[in-house]
C-alpha cells in the first residue's frame, strides 16, 4: 500500500486556522466532500464520534483522525496543514499543524490498519514533516507525501 493509492491531490489543503477540533473536522468534511463526493456532515459526525473515544493527536504536531463510513469501497484520506497550530489533546500536549484524516469502509479490518500504520510511519519521519512544514502549497505537500520514503505498511 502506498499513500498515492489512498490520497488524491485534490484532498490536500492548507488552512489558515481552525478555532477548534470541530471546526477542523468541518473543513476536512468539506475537503472530503469535494475530493471524494462524501456528504460533509457524515464526515464530521464520524470524526467527532471517533474522537470522543480518545484524541487522535499522536504527537510532534501530528494528528491522525479516522473513521469508518458506510458505503465506502476503499480506504481514502485527506491531508491538511494548519498555518496556525491547534490544541488537539495530543499525547505530548503539542498543538497540531499536520493532520491526515483516513476514511475506511465499515467492514475494512486489515486495510484500515495497514493504512493507519502507513500514515503513522510516514508522519513519524521528522525530516519529511520538516519539509512539509516548509512547503505550504497543496501540490508540493502532495508530492512530498506520495514520493517514495521507503516506508511500507505492515
Amino acid at each position: 500500500m502506498e499513500l498515492s493509492s489512498i490520497l488524491r491531490q485534490q484532498a490536500v489543503k492548507v488552512f489558515q486556522a481552525a478555532s477548534s477540533k470541530k471546526r477542523l473536522f468541518q473543513e476536512i468534511g468539506d475537503l472530503a466532500g469535494s475530493a471524494y463526493g462524501f456528504e460533509p456532515s457524515t464526515i464530521v459526525d464520524a470524526l467527532l464520534e471517533r474522537e470522543s473515544l480518545g484524541p487522535t493527536g499522536v504527537g510532534h504536531g501530528v494528528a491522525l483522525p479516522h473513521a469508518r463510513l458506510p458505503g465506502l469501497a476503499r480506504v481514502v484520506g485527506c491531508f491538511v496543514m494548519l498555518e496556525k497550530p491547534l490544541d488537539f489533546g495530543a499525547v505530548d500536549r503539542q498543538p497540531v499543524d499536520l493532520a491526515f484524516a483516513l476514511f475506511a469502509p465499515e467492514e475494512a479490518g486489515v486495510d484500515h490498519l495497514k493504512a493507519l500504520a502507513l500514515v503513522s510511519r510516514t508522519l513519524r519521519n521528522a525530516a519529511l514533516c520538516s519539509k512539509l512544514r516548509a512547503n505550504p502549497e497543496p501540490a508540493k505537500l502532495y508530492a512530498l507525501l506520495t514520493s517514495d520514503h521507503s516506508i511500507q505498511a505492515a
